[in-house]
């Protein structure tokens, strides 16, 4: 058995790009910065921060495109894609994206968001045929657990 799950909190880095390939199906383009602090050998603060490329597909897309804006934070859920590319000089390029299949708007109402958002400025939203979220609902912030969510061990 194999997990392919990307989990994670950030703020947009810059603003959605959305457009329709020929397939006809929405797909938007961002990227997250996922920030961690931690205390090195010496006891001084560190921070790091991971940039991390984030492809929303069809509807979910579609409200990538139209609710975030740069700076927004967001919690994402997804798997891990590597595609292969190569450059205009012929090497062998490596791209590694999240292919979200949720996000969920956190902090709150800011400049830019529609006035029919959710007190709070939360909102769930997911791929089409998926259960755990209620599109368009407020909820707080981080994952769902149902009770179909056993913990093996």
């Amino acid at each position: 058995m194999s997990i392919n799950k990307f989990i994670g909190i950030g703020n947009l880095t810059r603003d959605p790009e959305m457009r329709y390939p020929q397939g006809g199906n929405p797909v938007t383009n961002f990227s997250i910065a996922c920030n961690e602090r931690f205390k090195d050998r010496d006891g001084n603060q560190q921070e790091k921060v991971e940039f991390i490329d984030i492809v929303a597909w069809r509807q979910l897309a579609e409200i990538c495109g139209k609710y975030l804006h740069k700076g927004k934070q967001v919690y994402i859920e997804g798997k891990l894609q590597t595609r292969k590319w190569q450059d205009k000089n012929g090497m062998d390029r490596y791209n590694t994206e999240v292919i979200a299949s949720e996000m969920k708007m956190l902090g709150g109402k800011s400049e830019g968001q529609p006035n029919n958002q959710q007190p709070g400025g939360q909102g769930s939203y997911g791929a089409p045929g998926q259960q755990p979220n209620n599109q368009g609902s407020a909820q707080q912030p981080g994952p769902a657990f149902s009770p179909d969510d056993e913990i093996p061990f």
